[in-house]
């Protein structure tokens, strides 16, 4: 704008001062006389300086246009700068939030995965998960009468009249029963589950290590063995686990065994069990509610009165010569025992059922040497085997669902005191030294009330009995049972000799298990249990049985952090 009016100015006054000076000439010329000639070339002038004034005018104002376009675009550039700096200001507010967003992203990506996984308490390894177990055990025991014994009682022991420390009671605090377990599982193929299991504890002892019934050496290991399953149905076991002959919950798989819920580390009498090496084949049936299953298991005699005729050597058992604690003898075996077992389980609305029956075969072995005798024994050396047998049957009935559920199981046959509680003898001798097996019946019967979820509330009862094997030559008694000891009279007097052969142990036992924490940390349960054992003895020759009566009080506080 400035520029325009210097220049209109500037021919404003050029023209001013050329029409002065034409208005000048015009009067000299007047004054003068001049020609008209001189006026056409003024106005000439005049109008070239009007066309250029016009042309000048023009220019200025497309420059005045340029100008104005230009300042326009300017202002259009500045707007766009500024809204550029917003936009940069705003994509690096942005920026550092999502930049601050994706540091959490790891985090939210945890939990998202977390909260997706399946829930488990597994360890996944090379294939295969690993699942630990276990619980740490603070318990302790009273017994009315002195049995020497830890947390397992020795029911067989328990001690009559004659014994002075029977006459006194026991307390013993232990944290032997604590256990470790771990359980391996892998799948060879699609159709194929193979697993492995060990279960420890610490209630072994080198002098007290025997195959007789838990296979107990130090490490104590409860069970530890291998299975193969098959979707099939089939199932194989190889190495130390609970006997067929041991009740189960859920068809014939292991780590179904239901034992009595007591903190007696023995179980109770009448429950029938062992814990041995073993070889098992098992095929389920019909969905699986049938079962059939049968079990080669490491063998074993325990012995009663051992008495022979005169002039006959019988060698029943051994010093062993390597592997085993040297202070323990071992039975002489030739064969495993053989148990076969079948389960059942019908489907009966809301209740749950579970059925078994099994039989097993065993055999007693022994080497006998036969000298000059009274007995009219042909002499000579020879090894006689005797085959026996058992029988026993089990039933778990949910009676209201998830409220009570009781149970009852019974063994009965010759030579099967090993795998009873109170572990009662197998066998005794003959007088010319062959083995005689002991017949023996066992029963348990029991109750477990849930009334609340955390509390379980039992009530068990059962009875190992002994059926008289004895065996007369004149006026000498062989055998274990009545009549084999002339006079019990000892054992009712303190410090009385007393040497009686066992015919029942009988026990009624009641507890609570109350689990009063479950979380994030594990569980934590407190128990008490009560029992009162009675053992009774066979007769003498007089009629006298004499019995022991045992009072105990368990109590167990136990963590389960896995």
């Amino acid at each position: 704008m400035r520029t325009r009016s210097i220049l209109l100015g500037s021919a404003a006054f050029g023209m001013l001062m050329t029409l002065s000076w034409g208005a000048s000439a015009d009067a000299a010329t007047k004054k003068h006389h001049a020609k008209p000639a001189a006026q056409s070339e003024t106005q000439k002038e005049i109008e070239d300086l009007e066309a250029k004034v016009q042309f000048l005018t023009d220019r200025l104002d497309e420059q005045a246009a340029v100008s104005r376009d230009a300042q326009a675009k300017l202002a259009a550039a500045q707007a766009s700068a500024a809204q550029a700096n917003a936009t940069a200001s705003t994509a690096a507010a942005t920026a550092s939030a999502d930049a601050a967003k994706i540091l959490t992203i790891p985090t939210q990506v945890q939990t998202a995965v977390a909260k997706a996984a399946p829930k488990t308490d597994k360890i996944y390894y090379k294939g295969v998960t690993v699942t630990l177990g276990g619980f740490l055990a603070a318990e302790s025991v009273y017994r009315t009468r002195d049995e020497t014994a830890d947390i397992a009682s020795a029911f067989q022991k328990v001690p009559f009249p004659n014994d002075p420390a029977g006459r006194n009671g026991e307390t013993h605090l232990t944290a032997r029963q604590s256990r470790v377990t771990a359980l391996v599982q892998g799948d060879p193929t699609a159709a194929t589950h193979a697993a492995f299991y060990g279960e420890l504890d610490f209630l072994g002892a080198a002098q007290t290590a025997n195959s007789n019934e838990s296979n107990s050496y130090n490490p104590r290991i409860r069970v530890m063995y291998g299975e193969l399953n098959t979707d099939d149905g089939w199932h194989l076991l190889v190495g130390q686990n609970w006997s067929l002959v041991t009740l189960n919950t859920k068809g014939i798989t292991p780590r179904n065994e239901l034992t009595p819920p007591q903190i007696d580390a023995q179980y109770v009498p009448g429950f029938a069990w062992a814990r041995q090496p073993q070889v098992r084949i098992a095929h389920d049936f019909m969905d699986k509610q049938l079962w059939v299953a049968a079990s080669l298991e490491n063998p074993q005699t325990t012995l009663g009165n051992t008495k022979v005729g005169t002039g006959v050597t019988a060698t029943l058992n051994q010093a062993p010569g390597s592997g085993y604690y040297s202070g323990t003898n071992y039975s002489l075996n030739q064969f495993p025992d053989v148990v076969g077992k079948v389960a059942f389980e019908p489907k009966i609305k809301d209740h749950t059922l579970h059925l078994e029956a099994f039989v097993i075969g065993r055999n007693l072995y022994d080497r006998v040497t036969i000298g000059t005798n009274s007995l009219g024994l042909i002499p000579g050396s020879s090894s006689p085997s005797v085959w026996t047998a058992g029988y026993g049957g089990s039933a778990v009935f949910n009676l209201v669902p998830n409220l009570l559920d009781v149970q009852a199981s019974a063994m009965a046959g010759n030579g099967i005191g090993r795998y009873g509680s109170s572990q009662l003898p197998d066998a005794t001798t003959r007088p010319d030294g062959t083995l005689a097996a002991i017949p023996e019946t066992m029963f348990l019967a029991g109750a477990t009330l849930h009334p609340i979820k955390q509390l379980d509330v039992y009530l068990f009862g059962g009875q190992e009995a002994e059926t008289n094997k004895t065996f007369t030559v004149g006026t000498t008694v062989y055998g274990t049972g009545a009549s084999a000891v002339a006079n019990l009279a000892g054992c009712l007097t303190e410090g009385g000799s007393c040497s009686p052969y066992t015919k029942s142990v009988n026990q009624i036992t009641a507890g609570f298990w109350d689990r009063f924490y479950q979380g994030p940390y594990g569980r934590l349960q407190f128990g008490l249990q009560y029992s009162y054992t009675q053992r009774a003895a066979f007769a003498d020759a007089n009629g006298l049985g004499p019995k022991a009566t045992e009072n105990m009080l368990f109590t167990s506080f136990r963590y389960y952090p896995f």
